[in-house]
């Protein structure tokens, strides 16, 4: 059984920049995540049967596959949505270097090692 660590990207969407920078801290300080990037949107959408817009901020959060339904736990019971928009993608490669820095810097993690990455 191999020791590599998998990864994710955990995304979700928040209604204003105070929101974003607060649940972004939160989760890089507690080491969810080795990186949360946010920017701007603008979302329409389909909410109790009407069609609505908003002015958004997107999180992508940088994580592993075994901290990503923490993650998820955490943005859940931080968020200001009755139902946040909380998605996982599975990283199914990248830069062994970027990916060695996620594995070292989220929760428990100093695992290195060889990652099938798909880049090298």
């Amino acid at each position: 059984m191999t020791d590599k660590p998998e990864f994710a990207i955990v995304n979700t969407t928040v209604k204003n920049k105070k929101e974003a920078e607060q649940i972004a801290g939160e989760i890089v300080g507690q080491k969810l995540a080795a990186c949360v990037q946010f920017f701007p949107i603008m979302s329409i959408y389909r909410w109790q049967g009407a069609v609505e817009s908003a002015d958004e901020y997107f999180l992508v959060a940088k994580t592993t596959k075994a901290l990503a339904g923490k993650l998820v736990e955490f943005i859940k019971s931080v968020h200001s949505y009755e139902v946040p928009e909380i998605i996982i993608t599975p990283v199914t490669g990248g830069f062994k270097g970027y990916l060695d820095w996620i594995a070292g810097e989220t929760e428990g993690g100093t695992r290195k090692g060889e990652f099938l990455t798909g880049l090298t």
